[in-house]
């Protein structure tokens, strides 16, 4: 028996709903919503920074190639 099945998830869910009460869990459910979307825009963002890094080595480089041709 692993974890994932379904009696395990059910303890998991009384638990949580005795924890923080039935009126509490929209308000956790989404702050955790708002904190995955700002998460993963903030990974998007983090990933275009790098590819515009990535284009400004580039070209430093080419730039560094062609001073030396010249």
């Amino acid at each position: 028996m692993g974890f994932g099945s379904m009696s395990h998830w059910i303890v998991i869910l009384i638990i949580v709903i005795l924890l923080f009460g039935a009126k509490k869990l929209p308000e956790l459910a989404k702050g955790v919503g708002k904190s995955i979307k700002t998460f993963k825009k903030e990974m998007a963002d983090d990933a275009d920074i790098k590819t515009i890094t990535q284009d400004e080595k580039s070209e430093q480089k080419i730039e560094e190639i062609s001073e030396k041709k010249a």
